[in-house]
């Protein structure tokens, strides 16, 4: 099933971000490489610079299995995010 991770980060991420962030890719490259990603970034401010959270939908076998993966991200682990939702996820379009 598919499932959406919504991040948001703490404020003043950017520097963490910049730190972490081949880790987090490799992750994210691995994952798309199994052909479970389905799309993956992060969600930017408005009008400004830097970024709010990011945003990941990918397959996983259930809720528990996405949110151990989610827990183990390095921007998890090492403080850029603030808070993570996790949800079952349906893509309706396109087809």
């Amino acid at each position: 099933m598919l499932y959406m991770i919504l991040a948001t980060d703490v404020d003043d991420s950017t520097a963490l971000r910049q730190q972490h962030r081949p880790a987090h890719l490799a992750r994210l490259e691995k994952m798309n490489a199994e052909g479970r990603l389905v799309l993956a970034g992060p969600t930017p401010y408005p009008e400004q610079e830097g970024v709010s959270g990011s945003l990941i939908v990918a397959e996983f076998d259930s809720l528990d299995a996405a949110e151990a993966w989610a827990g183990q991200d390095p921007f998890a682990l090492e403080g850029v995010y603030e808070e993570v939702l996790i949800k079952p996820f349906r893509i309706t379009l396109p087809l």
